[in-house]
C-alpha cells in the first residue's frame, strides 16, 4: 500500500450530544468528490479522546461503509496501552480498513525501546499496515529517527505522519530508510514535499478538499511554482485552523459554512469571540466563505 496525496483527518460531527451520522455521510461524500486519496476517522481531529469505545468502532465502520472502497481508509486506532491499540486495530481490520494510524503512546512517555516494541507489536500481532504518527506536542515524546529506521524494516509498517513541525526531520528519516512520509501540518505540506514527503494528513481538507488535492497533486507532479500559489492563497487558513486547539477552529469553520452543527464534548468547548472573528475574516479572505 502506497501513501500518496491528501488524507483528511475527519472531524466527528455531533448533534445533541450524539454522533451526527447524516452529517458524517455528507462529509465523506464531499471528501471523495474532492478527490482525496484517503480518510482518517477517529484521530485527534475526530475527537477520539471523548468518543466512547462503541462510538469509536461505529464511526470507523460507518466511514468504511460510506466510502465503499472509493478511497483508502486509515483508521485511528492508537492508544497508550499496546493491548488496547491491538484490540482497536484488530476490529478496524475486520471492518475492512486499509491501514491504521498509530499515535506514539501518550502520557506514559515510553523509552525509545518501548516505543519500538509498541509499534512492532501492533504491526506483527494484527498484520494491518501501520502508519506511525509522530506528534510529540500531544504525546509528550517523539519517535526517535533511529527507531523510525528500525520500524521501517517491518513489512507491516508503511509510513509515518510527521507532526513535529520539522522539515529537517523528513530529510533525516529519508536519509536512513525508505518510508512514505506524510506531513502532519497543513502549513508545512509543501516544504515537506519539497524534500520528499508524499502528501499530507490534513485538517484543512475538511473545508477545502479539492483545493488541497490540487496543491498536493501539483507538487507530486513537480510543479512547485503552481503549488506554491495555492499554498500562499490558503496559508492563513492553514495557520488559523490552529488558532485554538484542534479541532475547535475547523469545526467552527465548517459550521460557518453550514456543514455541521458546532458542537464539541468537554473538555473542548466553543472558540472565544475574538478568535471566531479572526477565523471568519480568514475564511472570507481566502474565498472559502
Amino acid at each position: 500500500m502506497e501513501l500518496r496525496g491528501v488524507y483528511t483527518a475527519l472531524v466527528t460531527p455531533f448533534r445533541d450530544g450524539k454522533v451526527d451520522y447524516p452529517a458524517l455521510k455528507t462529509l465523506v461524500e464531499s471528501q471523495i468528490a474532492g478527490g482525496v486519496a484517503g480518510l482518517i476517522p477517529v484521530g485527534t481531529t475526530g475527537e477520539s479522546p471523548t468518543l466512547d469505545y462503541k462510538e469509536h468502532s461505529e464511526v470507523i465502520a460507518f466511514t468504511i461503509e460510506c466510502a465503499a472502497k472509493r478511497c483508502q481508509i486509515i483508521a485511528g486506532t492508537g492508544a497508550n496501552s499496546t493491548a488496547e491499540a491491538i484490540k482497536l486495530t484488530r476490529e478496524a481490520k475486520e471492518m475492512g480498513a486499509d491501514a491504521t494510524l498509530q499515535v506514539t503512546p501518550y502520557y506514559n512517555k515510553p523509552t525509545p525501546e518501548g516505543i519500538y516494541r509498541h509499534f512492532a507489536t501492533v504491526a506483527d500481532t494484527v498484520g494491518l499496515p501501520v502508519v506511525m504518527y509522530n506528534v510529540p506536542g500531544r504525546a509528550g515524546v517523539p519517535i526517535p529517527v533511529d527507531v523510525v529506521a528500525r520500524l521501517a524494516g517491518n513489512a507491516n509498517v508503511i509510513g509515518i505522519k510527521e507532526a513535529a513541525g520539522s522539515v529537517d526531520r523528513v530529510s533525516k528519516i529519508l536519509d536512513v530508510c525508505e518510508l512514505d512520509v506524510l506531513s502532519g501540518d497543513d502549513s508545512l505540506t509543501l516544504p515537506m514535499m519539497a524534500v520528499g514527503a508524499k502528501g499530507v494528513v490534513s485538517v484543512a481538507s475538511n473545508v477545502i478538499p479539492r483545493e488541497l488535492t490540487e496543491m498536493v497533486n501539483l507538487a507530486l507532479a513537480g510543479d512547485f511554482a503552481a503549488a506554491r500559489k495555492l499554498h500562499q492563497k490558503y496559508y492563513r487558513l492553514f495557520c488559523d485552523l490552529f488558532i485554538e486547539s484542534n479541532p475547535i477552529p475547523v469545526k467552527a469553520a465548517m459550521a460557518m459554512k453550514g456543514m455541521l452543527a458546532e458542537e464539541y464534548r468537554l473538555p473542548l468547548c466553543e472558540m472565544t469571540a475574538a478568535h471566531r472573528d479572526v477565523l471568519r475574516e480568514t475564511l472570507i479572505g481566502c474565498e472559502v466563505l
